[in-house]
């Protein structure tokens, strides 16, 4: 067992399912609740996300998640939909999409927001269809959690894949994170199993809290991890912060 395993055993029996962002997107939506998440990590801490930011508009999204609403085509699998911003975009310009989110609570406001596909459930429990996209935003490698969490999620996500299909999914390499202002590090990153592999913690009404694995890959090592799985990877974009825009394909079809 490497380094990065024995971290995330040992914080295994803390990570809950409270659920505090379907509560906030759900208090938002039907209470008109404005009451802020508050956001930590192991490595940060003090941040907030307004519930709002689940519903934005298409001209207010950044521009590597219009980029890949703008890739998509067929059908589409909408992973981790939240509230639906991308999955409704979509809907309304005429795609068929299918809306996977594991809340419950967001799945409702998914629902009375007009998205007509919706499962309910992790995504390693959908197998019912075959994409010709695939959608994972607001760095959508984040719910692999690991490096290995990350080849499981993407082997599973080739099987869901029609044989042209295609795989749309951002990330950022967050090693800025560790930059001091003379270019050093604050914190040695190669002593510390991969630096991407965070634990979060939020909190909603101050007693609604979850803490689970999130995942940040930087780009070399994402297309070394498709690669393995038979997955060919194209850069897209880049963004803000050391985000990027990839497009990952069957390698088959090369």
């Amino acid at each position: 067992m490497d380094q990065s395993e024995d971290f995330f055993n040992y914080f295994r029996p803390y990570f809950s399912t409270m659920d505090p962002i379907g509560k906030a997107i759900y208090h938002y939506y039907f209470n008109q609740d404005i009451e802020k998440l508050s956001v930590e990590s192991n490595y940060t801490e003090g941040e907030e996300i307004d519930p709002a930011y689940f519903f934005r508009r298409f001209d207010e999204m950044p521009e590597i998640e219009k980029t890949a609403l703008r890739l998509c085509r067929g059908k589409v699998l909408d992973v981790g939909a939240g509230a639906g911003c991308h999955s409704l975009e979509l809907f309304n310009r005429g795609f068929s999409v299918v809306s996977i989110e594991k809340s419950e609570l967001a799945a409702e406001v998914l629902k009375q927001r007009g998205a007509c596909q919706v499962f309910v459930g992790d995504i390693y429990k959908y197998t019912d269809n075959q994409f010709d996209t695939i959608l994972l935003l607001m760095n959508g490698a984040g719910i692999a959690g690991t490096l290995k969490g990350m080849k499981k999620l993407l082997k599973h996500l080739k099987n869901l894949l029609k044989p042209d299909g295609q795989i749309l999914l951002d990330s950022a390499d967050i090693r800025y994170l560790f930059y001091e202002e003379d270019g050093s590090y604050w914190i040695d990153i190669t002593n510390i199993g991969y630096y991407g592999e965070m634990i979060y913690t939020v909190t909603y009404k101050n007693s609604i809290t979850s803490i689970f694995p999130w995942l940040y890959i930087d780009f070399e090592r994402l297309k070394k991890t498709a690669s393995g799985q038979g997955l060919h990877t194209e850069l897209i974009a880049r963004g803000e912060d050391d985000t990027y825009l990839v497009r990952l394909t069957k390698s088959n079809i090369h």
